[in-house]
């Protein structure tokens, strides 16, 4: 009769370690794709903020992995909807869509635009030299504030607020000419 051979048991032992190692990869590699699903991440970035004689422009671009939606803009820590404050949408890249008064203006993952932002009647002064704190609110909690000291904006079409203008013949005075 002949003599049956069959494998070494340290040989069997390392086969098994290592079709066990190799199933954990798998199973690591499976999960990691399950749990990438239900942690998405909203992260908005401003990633300039600048003003002229039409507005102040913010370009916003959603870094993140989910969709993030600003559903509210402060000034100076005043809501919009209390100093008359419009939003136009700019220079979307992405899906970009929606606006404040409907549920929200909507970036999906790596979109972004500019938000041309005007102010009706704030209480507070807004012309060149003065700061402002711009903050975009989310639906998801979140905000992201920028400062903005102005330039060339002035509220009301230029007009100003809390305070007097000047001009060339000069306002606000009596005058005294000669």
């Amino acid at each position: 009769m002949a003599k049956r051979r069959g494998i070494s048991p340290v040989i069997a032992t390392v086969i098994i370690v290592a079709v066990t190692i190799a199933v954990a990869i798998a199973v690591a590699f499976w999960m990691t794709g399950i749990v990438g699903l239900f942690t998405g991440f909203e992260q908005l970035q401003i990633t300039s903020i600048y003003d002229n004689t039409n507005g102040i422009y913010v370009t916003v671009q959603n870094t993140g992995t989910s969709t993030a939606t600003i559903t509210e803009i402060f000034v100076n820590g005043l809501p919009g909807t209390q100093i008359g404050l419009q939003v136009d949408l700019q220079n979307t890249q992405g899906s970009v869509q929606g606006d404040l008064e409907t549920g929200g203006i909507t970036f999906a993952p790596g979109s972004s635009a500019t938000l041309l932002i005007t102010l009706g009647n704030p209480p507070f002064t807004v012309r060149p030299g003065v700061s402002l704190e711009i903050k975009l609110h989310t639906a998801s909690g979140k905000d992201y504030p920028k400062l903005i000291v102005l330039q060339a904006y002035r509220a009301g079409g230029g007009a100003g607020t809390g305070g007097t203008g000047t001009g060339g013949a000069g306002t606000g005075g009596t005058g005294t000419g000669g």
